[in-house]
């Protein structure tokens, strides 16, 4: 299923605690399928691998021409390193959705007993952003 990304916020728009939490939560569940999408993918392509090296197999006992053989037999290998990109590029994903969870949760720890106390009394105007940094 296509991914459309939620638009950027326009120049001047404030992008407030709410707003942060939900965009990341989207992210981590994107990576999520992404990664999941990946291992399915590279299931998938280790299993035709099996099934070109079975066929080139099948095609030297037929005594088929090694040309066509060899090419057969390339495409096994093809499939395999697909399969291994495809394991890497999930790993990526699934370090995406860790750190993006983390920067979630330590969004709201950082922010989240101010983002309370201002929605308790919205007439207390809440400092800007960074000021509650912890270092």
């Amino acid at each position: 299923v296509p991914y459309k990304a939620p638009p950027l916020p326009v120049k001047g728009e404030r992008v407030g605690f709410l707003s942060l939490v939900a965009k990341m939560a989207t992210l981590a569940a994107a990576a999520l399928s992404l990664k999941e999408g990946l291992w399915v993918l590279r299931h998938r392509m280790e299993q035709n691998a099996d099934r070109h090296d079975r066929i080139a197999e099948m095609c030297g006992e037929a005594e088929v021409e090694p040309r066509f053989t060899a090419l057969i037999t390339d495409s096994a290998t093809a499939l395999r390193n697909v399969a291994e990109a495809s394991a890497e590029v999930a790993g990526a994903a699934d370090q995406m959705e860790v750190n993006s969870r983390g920067f979630c949760d330590a969004h709201k720890a950082e922010y989240g007993g101010v983002y309370e106390a201002v929605k308790a009394r919205p007439d207390i105007q809440q400092a800007k952003p960074g000021f509650y940094r912890q270092r």
